[in-house]
C-alpha cells in the first residue's frame, strides 16, 4: 500500500504526529511518502492509496486556512471510498472540536475513515501520543 501523509504544521506539534504516523505505517509494511501541503496538491494526493492528513486547531477551531484548507475543499469531491486517517493538535481548548468537524465533513465526503474520527492531541504530543500516532499510521496502513 502506498500512503502519503501530507501535513501542516506552525509549531512542529502536527509535523512530529506526521512523522510517527509515517513511522507506525512504515512498521506495518506500507510505502508511505511524507509532505507538507505546500509540497503537493489535491491530484498528487489522489495518487495515493491512502492519506495520512495533518492540520492542527487554528482560530476558531478551524483547519489553517491559507494552505490546507483550500488543498482539503479541492480533495474533497474526491474523496469517496477513500481511505484517509486524520491528525492533529490543539491547544485551544481541550475539547478539539476541529477535529470533530473535520472528521464529520469528511465522513460526509465518503471518505473511509481510519478509526471512525481523527485523532487530536491536545498541545505537543508527548511519547503516549506519538505512540497514537504510531497506531493510526499501522491501522491506516491495514484497512
Amino acid at each position: 500500500m502506498k500512503i502519503g501523509v501530507i501535513y501542516w504544521s506552525g509549531t512542529g506539534n502536527t509535523e512530529m504526529m506526521a512523522a510517527a504516523v509515517a513511522e507506525g505505517a512504515r512498521a506495518a509494511g506500507a510505502d508511505v511518502d511524507v509532505m507538507t501541503v505546500s509540497e503537493t496538491d489535491a491530484a498528487g494526493a489522489l495518487a495515493y492509496d491512502a492519506l495520512a492528513l495533518g492540520c492542527p486547531a487554528m482560530g476558531a477551531e478551524e483547519l489553517e486556512e491559507t494552505e490546507f484548507e483550500p488543498f482539503f475543499a479541492e480533495l474533497e469531491s474526491s474523496l469517496g471510498g477513500k481511505k484517509v486517517a486524520l491528525f492533529g493538535s490543539h491547544e485551544w481548548n481541550e475539547e478539539g472540536q476541529w477535529m470533530d468537524d473535520w472528521s464529520e465533513r469528511a465522513i460526509g465526503d465518503g471518505a473511509v475513515l481510519c478509526g471512525g474520527m481523527g485523532l487530536k492531541i491536545y498541545s505537543t504530543p508527548d511519547e503516549e501520543g506519538l505512540e497514537k500516532c504510531r497506531e493510526l499510521g499501522k491501522a491506516l496502513a491495514s484497512m
